[in-house]
């Protein structure tokens, strides 16, 4: 039986760079996250951040590095704990077989010196760790199964403040029609509005979407390598982003990333433990290279096997 990553911290992950945090983020995402989360601090909507499954840490390395001064963030798995139904044990199993809260907390110390609330089990239990109306940001990206997405879109419904970003990610995957089916019901009967959709990531909010739309589309006009398009769903307009040649937002740094080395100096002629191919060929004279210019490829092999056997006899 293969231990668990949990059990040899010699195994436990040391990410010099964002980017070598196993998990799925992309550049239109970590664009949307940065500017959402932005525009807040600067519309002077405070509260907290949460996430539900975080999977290794890469989104939660990536919100906490744009946590405000006494804002709380909250991130809520079960790790390595075991789910509490049949259903929801079977997907655990297939999806998230090496998950450890350990790789979570070691990937997260790497670009942070302290660590977030974390809340080890079922995300049904998050309102009994995170009080109602003090979130402005939730990202829900936990169970694939329709229950448990409802569920959870209930209970951050009741954690966000009036002005606060509900992000579910898989809303479209078609390996996951449970996301799709709980995320739509809510915006038919739950009251969500949609703002915005990449391909994996939807956001929306139960206040008043049209403030942040109308910003979006602003900070949207200005920037190069991302498309957008506005559509119109249930009556109301819905913007689709795409970012596939925009550059990412920056990043935190871990505290094992690579110093930078001493600027290059220029090569000796020969580096030390290189391999030495022996004393240098003499140059070719005028009447060789016109030879090799000129003469049929035959001809020349059977001057040079000719003056080779003159060189050999001498």
């Amino acid at each position: 039986m293969t231990a668990p990553l949990a059990d040899h911290r010699a195994q436990l992950p040391r990410p010099t760079r964002l980017s070598e945090v196993k998990g799925w983020f992309f550049t239109a995402d970590q664009l949307l996250f940065d500017w959402f989360l932005a525009y807040q601090r600067t519309a002077g909507h405070r509260g907290d951040l949460l996430e539900l499954g975080a999977y290794l840490g890469k989104s939660a390395i990536f919100l906490g590095a744009r946590l405000g001064d006494g804002e709380r963030f909250t991130v809520c798995d079960l790790f390595d704990s075991p789910a509490e139904d049949t259903s929801n044990t079977k997907e655990m199993a297939k999806s998230y077989a090496t998950l450890t809260r350990r790789a979570f907390e070691a990937n997260y110390l790497a670009f942070h010196d302290a660590l977030p609330d974390i809340v080890q089990g079922l995300s049904s239990r998050v309102r009994d760790h995170v009080a109602e109306d003090s979130v402005r940001f939730a990202h829900i990206d936990a169970s694939h199964l329709y229950e448990h997405v409802h569920g959870d879109i209930l209970a951050v419904r009741s954690l966000l403040t009036g002005t606060g970003v509900v992000v579910l990610d898989d809303f479209r995957a078609e390996h996951c029609p449970g996301v799709a089916a709980a995320t739509w019901q809510a915006v038919a009967n739950e009251g969500l509005r949609p703002v915005c959709i990449t391909g994996t990531k939807f956001y929306g909010m139960w206040g008043d979407p049209e403030p942040l739309r109308a910003a979006l589309l602003e900070w949207l006009a200005g920037q190069d390598g991302v498309w957008h398009e506005v559509q119109q769903v249930n009556g109301a307009p819905l913007i689709r982003i795409s970012a596939k040649d925009a550059a990412e937002p920056a990043h935190p740094v871990s505290r094992y990333r690579a110093a930078p080395g001493p600027k290059a100096a220029r090569a000796p002629e020969h580096v030390p433990g290189s391999v030495r191919r022996g004393p240098a060929r003499p140059g070719r004279g005028p009447l060789r290279r016109l030879a090799a210019d000129w003469l049929p490829p035959a001809v020349t092999r059977a001057l040079v096997a000719a003056r080779r056997g003159r060189t050999a006899r001498r």
